[in-house]
């Protein structure tokens, strides 16, 4: 029986195990004898699979690749392949930079470092979405304040000229001044409670899904709510009212989209070598909201993340908004995948490295 050979995770190539970017190391027979945990989240795979199998079980034979490694080997010279596609049985095709360099020490002979472009262009998008909606948040945020005493002023205003009125038909004219004043209120302290102060604490991810779909399910009776749990998980710090709130505008977002009838699953799984907030994290929590709805609107997809975008006739716009806030103040980040039968809103939240 074939007996892979050792990891190579000690050694000169130790330092492999801490790069963000999926390395490979293969021998002379493009026999792989090495991936880094990048490599295992990139493809979803672990190393103890892989080791002792050719290259190709994995990559498959993309156009030039192959030739490309061959001539590596011969020549001993570097390699960078761009937007190659790698199709993996029934899983979705990645699209990959790949940059070989030929090495010759432990029984290596190539190093392969890929790159998602797909990764690469979300980043881009991330910091450009966030650099946006910080400016549009603070701006929505400047208008409350800026809203909040006028308002004052009408809603006392009415009370004092409705103490005046004899006349009960001139008297409703007030009270719809009043609960409109009210309404108007409302909406603007909850545009500013997501500044509130966070007091964070551990707590069990699944804890806080449980109380969630509990809540959605009171409301919501119909629905089908799936869970789909890695038990395995770490504890989180966080904030847990926040992120009750958070998930919670979420799920109901989905529920309200359903109409109260269909299935959505709650999945939560870990994610290894992840970039949140420009800071590295070797572990995050990934929890993911799936519905299968009508989906997002086209036209406000790129907007729905917005203070007062809503989708929904008589929705304030501010579920998704308050949400974002929440897990960004969480070190998180939030992005949603959308199109006609599915919608997946995806949350990423650090998991310390004590945990």
């Amino acid at each position: 029986m074939h007996k892979p050979p050792p990891p190579l995770a000690t050694g000169p190539f130790a330092g492999l195990e801490l790069l963000s970017s999926a390395v490979i190391l293969v021998d002379g027979k493009l026999v792989i004898r090495y991936i880094n945990p990048g490599a295992e989240n990139l493809f979803a795979i672990s190393q103890r699979k892989l080791l002792g199998l050719p290259l190709n079980r994995l990559l498959g034979e993309p156009p030039g690749l192959g030739a490309a490694l061959e001539n590596a080997l011969h020549t001993n010279w570097s390699y960078t392949g761009q937007d190659l596609t790698i199709t993996r049985g029934d899983a979705d095709p990645i699209r990959l930079d790949c940059t070989v360099s030929p090495v010759d020490t432990a029984g290596v002979r190539l190093l392969l470092e890929f790159r998602p472009i797909d990764a690469q262009l979300r980043v881009a998008r991330e910091e450009q979405l966030l650099q946006q909606q910080q400016a549009n948040r603070e701006l929505i945020r400047n208008l409350a304040h800026e809203i909040k005493n006028p308002l004052g002023g009408i809603r006392g205003s009415a009370q004092l000229l409705q103490h005046e009125l004899d006349d009960p038909q001139l008297r409703e004219f007030t009270d719809v001044i009043i609960a409109e004043a009210d309404r108007l209120q409302d909406l603007m302290n909850r545009l500013l409670s997501s500044h509130c102060m966070m007091r964070p604490a551990p707590l069990n991810i699944h804890d806080v899904l449980e109380r969630v779909r509990r809540l959605i399910l009171a409301e919501f009776p119909a629905l089908n709510i799936r869970r789909d749990y890695d038990l395995s998980l770490p504890e989180l710090t966080a904030d847990r009212e926040q992120l009750i709130q958070a998930i919670l505008n979420i799920v109901r977002n989905a529920a309200q989209a359903l109409e109260g009838h269909g299935e959505i699953r709650l999945r939560t799984r870990i994610a290894r070598q992840v970039t949140l907030a420009k800071r590295r994290f070797k572990l995050a929590l990934d929890l993911q909201v799936i519905d299968n709805g009508p989906g997002i609107p086209a036209e406000i997809r790129d907007k729905i993340f917005y203070p007062l975008v809503s989708g929904r006739d008589g929705g304030s716009g501010l579920g998704l908004s308050l949400a974002q806030s929440f897990i960004e103040q969480h070190q998180g980040m939030i992005d949603v995948d959308s199109r006609p039968g599915r919608t997946c809103f995806t949350i990423l939240l650090p998991i310390s490295d004590r945990a």
